[in-house]
């Protein structure tokens, strides 16, 4: 029984001092990846990866809706309807809702 009450204290002050080196570990891993989030290479870079990434989106959508896939699926950019609204189809709602 003291072997066990021992581990416990022990668990316990481990816990409790790790817990402490811990988050001050995390507060400097935190500080450090905002101030290199912030930089502004950083920051351009992103910029670029999100216009690049619109535009492939954009070709991706006017190719499908090209296709026989989008003809089939009704995709229609006057509408602005979604792809996935399109695959979920017309009757996505909830099991028993009243609307």
């Amino acid at each position: 029984m003291r072997g066990k009450l021992m581990f416990i204290t022990g668990l316990a002050a481990g816990f409790v001092l790790g817990s402490r080196a811990g988050r001050e570990k995390y507060e400097e891993i935190r500080s450090s990846a905002k101030k290199v989030w912030e930089h502004p290479s950083v920051q351009e870079a992103a910029g670029v990866a999100q216009a690049q990434a619109t535009k492939l989106y954009s070709e991706s959508k006017d190719k499908l809706q090209s296709s026989k896939l989008g003809e089939k699926l009704h995709v229609s950019s006057t509408t602005g309807a979604d792809v996935t609204d399109s695959l979920a189809g017309s009757n996505n709602k909830p099991a028993g809702s009243a609307y």
